[in-house]
């Protein structure tokens, strides 16, 4: 059973994060490797500059966070995106390295040597995200590594008293390929088994942003050309039961889905049964508008931001306003949270 007390500075911290029914609808352009490469591909090596990044991510904060309750970027390529936020909009900040050390087992994560959540809180962050690669299989000494690490961060972010989002990306050494019908097929155990360990309460982790259970493309009625590896019921009992096993807030993230299947994703967990709190939503959201750019520049990707990012948006809170449950619920509810100093929080 999830604590019903939290922190006074982590509860005012949520609360700006999150729209006036307690939903995180969020927006998400912290990437930050993988942005430079869709930059160039979209506008072509010999036209690319690093400052078209920054453009892009600046745009999509100062147009779409008219319509979000936070935005999640980076300070590395997103520091003008960070300045140009609607003020309203809370601050989500990225503190993990971006990619991991592919020649060291176990895909560990670390956190940026030159910053600390008291140093992010300086800069304006209502939160703090730490993405950490999972396989609930791997080695001991390798999830020990990984346990730690996040009791490190929960104990921080108490210390500094702001709340902190864990993106926990499962994975198996086995089937690299994670958009396999064979990753399929093994994946929901390994999300369910990730959200039970990252919600127990010694962590001290606010809101876990996960992946939804199964590969959406592979369940049947819409996985178009795709093999269906699961059947409908299958896939609702897989939604149910990884919401079932956590006991703090979680949100999806989009994970790269197309704008129409991640929209599918979230109508179907909340029809059965997840008891998800919002979103935070990357590609799905503005992915198409790198295109709008490469071909258009500034204008013509504020047109297309006006446009169908606006509506991408809209659709994303309509659906939020139907499904998605408060994040405070899991503490009783928002008249019932006991509300406490700092340095008796746990």
């Amino acid at each position: 059973m999830a604590t019903k007390r939290i922190s006074r500075g982590k509860f005012t911290r949520m609360q700006q994060l999150s729209n006036q029914d307690g939903v995180i609808a969020a927006l998400a352009i912290d990437q930050r490797g993988s942005m430079v490469k869709m930059m160039q591909t979209a506008v072509g090596q010999e036209r690319y500059h690093i400052d078209m990044v920054y453009e892009f991510k600046e745009l999509v904060s100062q147009e779409l966070t008219k319509y979000v309750s936070a935005i999640l970027l980076d300070e590395e390529l997103g520091f003008k995106g960070m300045a140009a936020k609607n003020k309203n909009a809370g601050l989500i900040m990225s503190y993990e390295k971006t990619g991991y050390d592919a020649n060291t087992p176990g895909r560990l994560p670390d956190i940026l040597p030159e910053d600390s959540l008291q140093r992010l809180l300086k800069k304006g962050a209502d939160a703090a995200k730490v993405l950490v690669y999972y396989n609930p299989d791997d080695p001991q000494d390798i999830l020990d590594k990984k346990h730690a690490f996040l009791e490190r961060l929960g104990n921080e972010a108490r210390a500094a008293d702001i709340p902190v989002f864990v993106e926990p990306i499962v994975y198996d050494n086995a089937i690299t390929d994670d958009k396999s019908p064979e990753f399929a097929k093994i994946k929901p155990q390994k999300v369910i088994k990730t959200i039970e360990e990252f919600t127990k309460d010694h962590y001290y982790i606010d809101i876990l942003k996960v992946e939804v259970p199964v590969l959406f493309k592979n369940v049947e009625g819409f996985n178009d050309n795709n093999p269906a590896v699961y059947s409908q019921k299958q896939a609702a009992d897989y939604f149910k039961q990884a919401s079932d096993a956590a006991t703090r807030p979680f949100i999806y993230l989009s994970a790269g889905v197309p704008t129409k299947t991640f929209h599918q994703e979230l109508i179907f967990a909340g029809e059965h049964g997840a008891k998800y709190s919002g979103i935070l939503g990357g590609r799905a959201t503005w992915f198409e508008g790198v295109a709008a750019y490469a071909k258009g520049g500034k204008d013509g990707l504020k047109r297309w931001l006006d446009s169908t990012g606006r509506e991408n948006v809209e659709q994303l809170n309509k659906i939020l306003k139907q499904y998605a449950t408060p994040w405070y619920d899991v503490y009783g509810g928002k008249d019932k949270i006991e509300i406490i100093d700092p340095v008796l929080s746990n």
